[in-house]
């Protein structure tokens, strides 16, 4: 699985509401062992997520699904 592909996943949940604004989304550490990648890959999924403006982090809390607007 690609970086793209957890990101596109998870952009995908969000705009259907499986993953509802405001609800954290999974740590990389997380991500890596659900879809057994490095969490490299992990993060850079998160990268991409925030560029689009899916998600946005709290440092030292979390990452988020934003609202819609």
């Amino acid at each position: 699985m690609t970086y793209r592909q957890i990101a596109d996943g998870t952009a995908a949940r969000a705009a259907v509401g499986e993953c509802p604004p405001e609800s954290r989304i999974p740590s990389y550490s997380q991500l890596s062992a659900l879809y057994r990648v490095s969490i490299a890959t992990a993060q850079r999924a998160g990268t991409v997520l925030h560029v689009k403006g899916v998600v946005y982090g709290e440092p030292g809390i979390a990452v988020f699904v934003k609202g819609h607007t």
